[in-house]
């Protein structure tokens, strides 16, 4: 009889029983000959993990990692009933603590958030505000962390909009806030507010400036807060009532070309983040060779994983993991996550 081939593809793990009676199953092709025939089959499912580790595509790192890190005015941290074990931080003593201990397991870079601040405009590009302080305070102690900060001016308003409803006044004040940060020496200014524009007025700013290394990571695609996940982050924004709606200037998730509402590919970004989901990242992947970033869909994830660890529902350090590699799989370069401390002591062997 004439030799036989079978084929087991990759994505339809099968269970092989060759001339032997030995069974494999798996993901990954070895062809083992036989008495009678050559079987293309898996591998077998005792091969050792190190082996496993030899082929595997994706990688993940603490480099991939940008933690999030809300900071008030106050000294002392304060406690966060919607996102367990992610404080709002005392900007002197409390940040530094969590930068310290990040830093330890190799997280690197770290995006500043304004929360509790009272609505006042005025201190929205001032020098003396709470994010350039800051920003000077951590470079001061650490020369070696890359800190990015949010361009944004709902933290400012009563409102809780990305900006003063119009245009092009909003992009007029973003670009002063951004040359603020740079001027304290922010590293990323990570433009949020959707405004047509904004990213070429703000990479001109800079410019003229001579601010020609901050680089600008723009929100490309933005949906978390048309959606009901984002609400665990507006309670450490705001403490005051926000009901808002910023369906007139961010995008319809039920929308997923998403391309065509994306002009900062040619504004000069550096870096595209998408608030977004899975797919309209890997669009991004697909239609840029531009570093693509993704927020782990604002703290609402954060949150779901967190109570249904804690109430037994899942394991929370799997889950974490799996959704963090998704991100990784579907093309993003850099995750903006809360989880980013803990995953990354979990990929350094630590607990």
């Amino acid at each position: 009889m004439a030799s036989v081939f079978s084929l087991v593809l990759p994505c339809i793990p099968r269970v092989e029983r060759g001339a032997y009676g030995q069974k494999c199953r798996g993901s990954k092709f070895f062809v083992r000959k036989t008495r009678k025939h050559a079987v293309i089959r898996a591998c077998s499912e005792q091969t050792p993990p190190a082996l496993h580790s030899t082929s595997q595509e994706i990688t993940m790192t603490a480099a991939n990692f940008v933690l999030p890190l809300f900071i008030h005015e106050g000294e002392d941290d304060v406690p966060n009933e919607a996102m367990p074990d992610c404080n709002i931080l005392g900007w002197r003593h409390g940040l530094l603590d969590e930068v310290y201990k990040a830093r330890d397991v190799g997280v690197k870079s770290f995006l500043l958030l304004p929360a509790l601040k009272p609505p006042t405009m005025g201190e929205t590009f001032s020098d003396n505000d709470l994010i350039p302080r800051t920003i000077c305070l951590l470079k001061d102690k650490y020369h070696d962390i890359v800190i990015y900060t949010d361009v944004a001016l709902d933290p400012y308003s009563c409102h809780g909009f990305d900006g003063v409803i119009m245009n092009d006044e909003t992009v007029h004040q973003l670009c002063k806030q951004a040359v603020s940060h740079a001027r304290a020496g922010a590293d990323v200014v990570k433009s949020s507010d959707m405004m047509d524009g904004h990213a070429r007025a703000i990479r001109t700013s800079l410019n003229e400036e001579g601010f020609h290394d901050v680089s600008i990571m723009s929100c490309a695609s933005k949906y978390v807060y048309n959606s009901p996940i984002g609400g665990p982050l507006d309670s450490c924004v705001f403490d005051y009532f926000v009901d808002k709606f910023n369906g007139s200037f961010q995008m319809d998730r039920a929308n997923c070309k998403a391309l065509i509402e994306i002009e900062d590919i040619s504004e000069g970004v550096d870096i595209l983040l998408a608030n977004a989901f899975l797919h309209i990242v890997g669009l991004l992947r697909d239609n840029s060779c531009l570093p693509i970033a993704a927020y782990q869909q604002s703290s609402g994830e954060y949150s779901m994983l967190k109570f249904g660890g804690r109430h037994k529902l899942l394991d929370e350090e799997k889950e974490m993991m799996q959704s963090l590699l998704l991100f990784r799989m579907v093309g993003a370069d850099i995750i903006l996550t809360h989880f980013a401390r803990q995953a990354a002591a979990l990929l350094a062997g630590e607990k």
